[in-house]
Protein backbone atom coordinates (compact mmCIF):
# COMPACT_ATOMS: atom_id res chain seq x y z
CA UNK A 1 0.00 0.00 0.00
CA UNK A 2 1.01 3.63 -0.42
CA UNK A 3 1.24 4.07 3.36
CA UNK A 4 3.75 1.24 3.73
CA UNK A 5 5.92 2.23 0.79
CA UNK A 6 6.25 5.96 1.42
CA UNK A 7 6.40 6.09 5.21
CA UNK A 8 9.52 4.92 7.05
CA UNK A 9 9.13 2.27 9.75
CA UNK A 10 9.65 4.76 12.58
CA UNK A 11 6.62 6.79 11.46
CA UNK A 12 4.55 3.65 10.87
CA UNK A 13 5.14 2.60 14.49
CA UNK A 14 4.06 6.02 15.77
CA UNK A 15 0.91 6.04 13.64
CA UNK A 16 0.07 2.42 14.51
CA UNK A 17 0.39 3.21 18.22
CA UNK A 18 -1.90 6.23 17.83
CA UNK A 19 -4.51 4.28 15.89
CA UNK A 20 -4.71 1.37 18.35
CA UNK A 21 -7.12 3.25 20.55
CA UNK A 22 -10.30 1.19 20.56
CA UNK A 23 -10.82 0.03 24.15
CA UNK A 24 -13.72 -2.13 25.29
CA UNK A 25 -16.67 -0.32 26.85
CA UNK A 26 -15.89 -1.76 30.30
CA UNK A 27 -12.44 -0.29 30.52
CA UNK A 28 -13.07 2.72 28.30
CA UNK A 29 -13.25 5.26 31.11
CA UNK A 30 -10.01 4.20 32.77
CA UNK A 31 -8.10 3.81 29.54
CA UNK A 32 -9.27 6.99 27.79
CA UNK A 33 -6.33 8.97 29.14
CA UNK A 34 -3.94 6.21 28.06
CA UNK A 35 -5.23 6.43 24.49
CA UNK A 36 -4.08 9.96 23.83
CA UNK A 37 -0.68 11.54 23.63
CA UNK A 38 -1.56 15.21 23.96
CA UNK A 39 -2.10 16.55 27.47
CA UNK A 40 -5.83 17.05 27.98
CA UNK A 41 -5.11 19.88 30.41
CA UNK A 42 -3.47 21.87 27.58
CA UNK A 43 -6.39 21.23 25.25
CA UNK A 44 -8.79 22.30 28.01
CA UNK A 45 -6.78 25.51 28.52
CA UNK A 46 -6.95 26.29 24.80
CA UNK A 47 -10.68 25.56 24.70
CA UNK A 48 -11.32 27.74 27.76
CA UNK A 49 -9.45 30.63 26.16
CA UNK A 50 -12.52 31.16 23.98
CA UNK A 51 -14.91 33.64 25.60
CA UNK A 52 -17.86 31.57 24.35
CA UNK A 53 -16.86 28.51 26.40
CA UNK A 54 -17.98 28.38 30.00
CA UNK A 55 -17.64 24.67 30.81
CA UNK A 56 -16.23 21.64 29.03
CA UNK A 57 -17.70 18.16 29.18
CA UNK A 58 -15.09 15.42 29.76
CA UNK A 59 -16.28 13.49 26.69
CA UNK A 60 -16.04 16.61 24.54
CA UNK A 61 -12.55 17.27 25.90
CA UNK A 62 -11.43 13.72 25.13
CA UNK A 63 -12.90 13.79 21.61
CA UNK A 64 -11.37 17.18 20.87
CA UNK A 65 -7.98 15.97 22.09
CA UNK A 66 -8.23 12.80 20.01
CA UNK A 67 -9.38 14.72 16.93
CA UNK A 68 -6.42 17.07 17.37
CA UNK A 69 -4.03 14.13 17.51
CA UNK A 70 -5.52 12.65 14.36
CA UNK A 71 -5.30 16.01 12.60
CA UNK A 72 -1.64 16.39 13.56
CA UNK A 73 -1.02 12.84 12.33
CA UNK A 74 -2.72 13.65 9.01
CA UNK A 75 -0.72 16.88 8.62
CA UNK A 76 2.55 15.12 9.46
CA UNK A 77 1.90 12.30 7.01
CA UNK A 78 0.91 14.70 4.22
CA UNK A 79 3.98 16.83 4.93
CA UNK A 80 6.29 13.84 5.01
CA UNK A 81 4.94 12.39 1.76
CA UNK A 82 5.06 15.79 0.08
CA UNK A 83 8.58 16.62 1.18
CA UNK A 84 10.29 14.22 -1.21
CA UNK A 85 13.11 13.76 1.28
CA UNK A 86 14.67 10.43 2.10
CA UNK A 87 15.19 11.27 5.77
CA UNK A 88 12.93 10.36 8.68
CA UNK A 89 12.55 13.96 9.78
CA UNK A 90 10.04 16.71 9.23
CA UNK A 91 10.97 20.35 9.33
CA UNK A 92 8.99 23.53 9.71
CA UNK A 93 9.48 24.20 6.01
CA UNK A 94 7.85 20.84 5.16
CA UNK A 95 4.77 21.80 7.19
CA UNK A 96 4.65 25.31 5.70
CA UNK A 97 4.96 23.92 2.19
CA UNK A 98 2.10 21.48 2.81
CA UNK A 99 -0.08 24.27 4.19
CA UNK A 100 0.60 26.36 1.11
CA UNK A 101 0.27 23.64 -1.53
CA UNK A 102 -2.57 21.44 -0.29
CA UNK A 103 -6.04 22.96 -0.35
CA UNK A 104 -7.22 21.03 2.72
CA UNK A 105 -4.47 22.64 4.83
CA UNK A 106 -4.59 26.08 3.24
CA UNK A 107 -6.27 27.57 6.34
CA UNK A 108 -2.95 27.04 8.16
CA UNK A 109 -0.94 29.40 5.96
CA UNK A 110 -1.36 32.28 8.43
CA UNK A 111 0.13 30.29 11.31
CA UNK A 112 2.61 28.29 9.18
CA UNK A 113 4.01 30.89 6.79
CA UNK A 114 7.08 30.10 4.74
CA UNK A 115 10.18 31.46 6.41
CA UNK A 116 12.02 34.23 4.64
CA UNK A 117 15.13 36.14 5.57
CA UNK A 118 14.66 39.55 7.13
CA UNK A 119 16.69 41.04 4.28
CA UNK A 120 14.27 39.56 1.70
CA UNK A 121 11.26 40.77 3.67
CA UNK A 122 12.62 44.30 3.90
CA UNK A 123 13.32 44.30 0.16
CA UNK A 124 9.77 43.20 -0.64
CA UNK A 125 8.42 45.81 1.79
CA UNK A 126 10.47 48.52 0.06
CA UNK A 127 9.23 47.28 -3.31
CA UNK A 128 5.61 47.44 -2.14
CA UNK A 129 6.12 50.99 -0.83
CA UNK A 130 7.73 52.03 -4.11
CA UNK A 131 4.77 50.57 -6.01
CA UNK A 132 2.34 52.45 -3.76
CA UNK A 133 4.27 55.70 -4.22
CA UNK A 134 4.23 55.23 -8.00
CA UNK A 135 0.42 54.92 -7.95
CA UNK A 136 0.05 58.45 -6.52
Amino acid sequence: SLFKTKVPPVWRRVFRKMSQNTPDKDDQTSSNKKNISLPMSRVRLIMKSSPDVSSINQDALFLTTKATELFVQHLALASFNGSGKETNTLSYSDLAQTAEEKEVFHFLTDILPKKILARDYLQSLDQMQDDDDADF
